[in-house]
Order: C-alpha cells, then structure tokens, then sequence
C-alpha cells in the first residue's frame, strides 16, 4: 500500500464545503480509497498520533487497496513555532476537506482547556467538522475527546468528570455482532487515558450501539449509523506500547514543577510489580518535596511482559478500512 503526506499552501479562511465522490478501480486492478487523519492531540503527542496511525492503516490494509492518506488539524488549536512549522510543512489545510474525496476520516480528541467542551476555543471548527463527516465520509472515527465533543454535538449527552484519571490497559469485551469487531478475541486489551466519561445508558437511549466494554472504566467502542458510519473510541487503541508512559512522566513533571495540584496514578495493568514499587517510593519523595530535577532520578521503567502486541487493534482497522473498500457494506 501507499501512504501519502502531503505538502500544502496554506489557505487563510478554512471552510468545510459538501463534496460528492466515486471511487474506481486503478488499470492494475488495486482499489484506491482516502483517509484523512484531522490531528489535534498537543504537540507532544502530535507526531507520534500521526505515526501511529499511519503505521496502523499500513499493517491493516489489503495489498490490492492503494491508500492515500492525508494529514489536517484544526486551525484553532494552539501550537508552538516548531509544530507549527511541522504542520505547515506536512499537513493539507482543513479547507481542502471537501476537495480530497475522503472515504475514511480519524479524528483525535485535543488537550482541554476550559471546563466545558462548548467553551473550548476550536469547538466550533469541531462541530462543523461533525456535521461535514456525517454526510461527506462513507466512516468516521472520534477518538477520546473527539467522541465526547461528537455526541454532545450530536445528542447533547455531556461527559461526566471521573473522580480520577483513567489511565492503563483494560480488558474491554466484545458485547455485539458488528462489522468493525468481527474475528476479534475478547476479551481485548486497550490503553485509556482520560478524565471524563459518557454514561452508557445515555448512549443507548440515543441509539448508539455499545460494540466493546470495560467492567471497570465502562463503555470502550460505540458507534451510531448516520448517512456515515461514525465510531466512537472512549479508549485509544492506536497507542504503542509506550505512550502511556510518556503521558505518565509528563504528569510527573507537570506536579513536580507546581503546574498540576495532584500527582498522577500509576497506569493500571501496565508496569510490572518491580516497577510499581519504584514508582511508589519516588512519589513518597515527591509528595515531601516537589523538585523539578527529581524526575532525572527515576530509572529505567519496565512494562509488563502481556501487554498486547497490537494484533487486535491491526484487526480493528482491517475490518474498518475493508469497509471503506467496500463502498459502505463489510467486506466477508
């Protein structure tokens, strides 16, 4: 397969206007369909996000599917000169939307600002991009803050504030027949790492469909049939093996250096004992002093040996890129 990341001129005003498209078969007999990836994780996180995906979708794809992938984030989000050089440099501006025929859309959640997601400053770019995809994308993926912007755009469900951050790999089964689940093990082993919720009963109520749960953080995928498809990740299966630790250390450093009140939990079901203990004893010594040049002390983490490999979540986005394929039925 081929993924492409495209180089743009920047476009002032960025609108999201309806876009009808075909697909055809190329002469060799591949099939080509679009993904665009709308990127709005901090800067951080944002090139590994894009890495992450774009190795997903090529570990996923069929070798007779030509895959263009795109690149686009939100004008509104706030980033730093060199991530904003980044984005320049390897992103399509988000006006180019409607003129990319895009089959598949990811979109990622973005770090919170404000209490409510109403009051963030890119939510009104956010909901139009909701309201573009329902009738613009064959599927669309709402990935943790995404999917919680998306049904309160959608539905009104508001998220709930959790009394603290879900963080580390669960066990999530498998409860209904779909497409998106089909062939996969249950139950499936899936990073999360939020601080707000949707309450399932809501969801239903609304007509979602609850496709993979958790017994202790609740609903994991969820989808609803618009025009589009649209799937809903309250968890982020995309995740390598050690991006929970980066987040893990970086809330370290943030509590460290007075810019957050309470010091992080250790990821749940992700370092292994030796390395809980160690980090049990160095937040004793955090707690007592807070020291920024602490962190430079911590010594090498060790993850659990049975965490996924990611075959699970490389089934995921076979079925899902299949059905882009497929012209909207799941391909057997």
């Amino acid at each position: 397969m081929t993924l492409l990341f495209d180089r743009h001129s920047s476009i002032a005003s960025p609108t999201l206007a309806p876009t009808t498209f075909d697909r055809h078969p190329r002469q060799d007999g591949r099939t080509e369909i679009t993904i665009g990836l709308v990127n709005n994780m901090p800067d951080s996180a944002l090139k590994a996000t894009e890495l992450q995906f774009a190795h997903l979708l090529r570990a996923a794809a069929a070798p007779h599917l030509h895959v263009h992938f795109h690149c686009f984030s939100l004008p509104s989000i706030v980033r730093s000169p060199s991530v904003r050089t980044h984005v320049a440099d390897r992103y399509r501006d988000i006006a180019e939307l409607g003129s990319r025929a895009i089959d598949g859309l990811i979109v990622t959640g973005a770090e919170p600002i404000a209490d409510s997601l109403r009051d963030e400053p890119y939510w009104p770019e956010l909901a139009a991009l909701v309201d573009w995809a329902k009738t613009n994308t064959r599927s669309a993926i709402w990935s943790c803050l995404a999917a919680h912007a998306a049904v309160l755009h959608l539905d009104g469900i508001e998220r709930r504030r959790l009394p603290a951050k879900c963080s580390g790999i669960y066990d999530c089964a498998k409860i209904t027949d779909d497409w998106l689940t089909r062939d996969l093990l249950s139950p499936l082993k899936v990073s999360h790492s939020r601080v707000n919720a949707v309450n399932e009963n809501e969801l239903v109520a609304r007509g979602y469909e609850i496709l993979t749960r958790s017994n202790e953080v609740g609903v994991d995928i969820f989808a609803r049939q618009m025009p589009s498809r649209f799937v809903f990740f309250q968890g982020h299966p995309e995740y390598d093996a050690l991006s929970l630790q980066r987040e893990y250390m970086r809330d370290i450093a943030r509590f460290l250096a007075g810019q957050r009140d309470h010091y992080p939990n250790i990821p749940t079901s992700y370092f292994d004992a030796e390395t809980e203990d160690i980090l049990r004893r160095f937040e004793a010594r955090a707690k007592l002093k807070r020291d920024p040049t602490l962190a430079a002390e911590l010594p090498g983490l060790t993850l659990r040996p049975e965490l996924a490999s990611g075959a699970a979540v490389t089934l995921l986005f076979r079925n899902w890129i299949g059905f882009l394929a497929g012209g909207g039925e799941a391909q057997g």
